[in-house]
């Protein structure tokens, strides 16, 4: 297990300050060791204060599959912090909501590979996204939305 450290970032619509967030903010991440996006999703959390861990695997299916993430709702990297299932590029302010709020869900996604998302900025393309909620069950709603950021 290696802690992700926070190195020079450039600047995207996703560095704006994100509220503070009581206890600890220790999440481990799962991805492939192939995967470049995941890399960068890694540095937003880190900059928005997350102690990342950073767990490379093969086997992203087995993850996926332990922390019940649907194929509908999976990504390229899978996280977990605090008894949530974090799925794909989620941003940090959304997790740290996720984190003060405690609802009742299993996890929280940001489905496929979605250009603008944390992680993903691609320039200025960015096609709007949801993040979504999900139970046990698989079950899924909008937790929030992003048409124009």
């Amino acid at each position: 297990m290696a802690c992700f450290p926070l190195t020079g970032l450039a600047e995207s619509a996703w560095d704006k300050e994100t509220p503070a967030v009581a206890g600890a903010m220790e999440i481990t991440v799962y991805r492939s060791p192939s995967c470049g996006c995941c890399g960068k999703w890694l540095e937003h959390m880190a900059k928005h204060g997350f102690q990342v861990n950073d767990m490379v695997t093969e086997d992203m299916d087995a993850i996926k599959r332990k922390f019940g993430v649907s194929p509908k709702l999976a990504s390229c990297h899978t996280a977990f912090i605090n008894g949530y299932v974090i799925e794909g590029h989620v941003p940090a302010g959304d997790v740290k909501k996720l984190l003060t709020d405690k609802p009742a869900v299993a996890g929280i996604a940001v489905p496929g590979m979605v250009s603008g998302s944390p992680g993903m900025e691609m320039g200025g393309k960015k096609e709007p996204f949801a993040v979504l909620s999900f139970d046990k069950a698989g079950k899924s709603a909008a937790f929030s939305e992003y048409s124009s950021y």
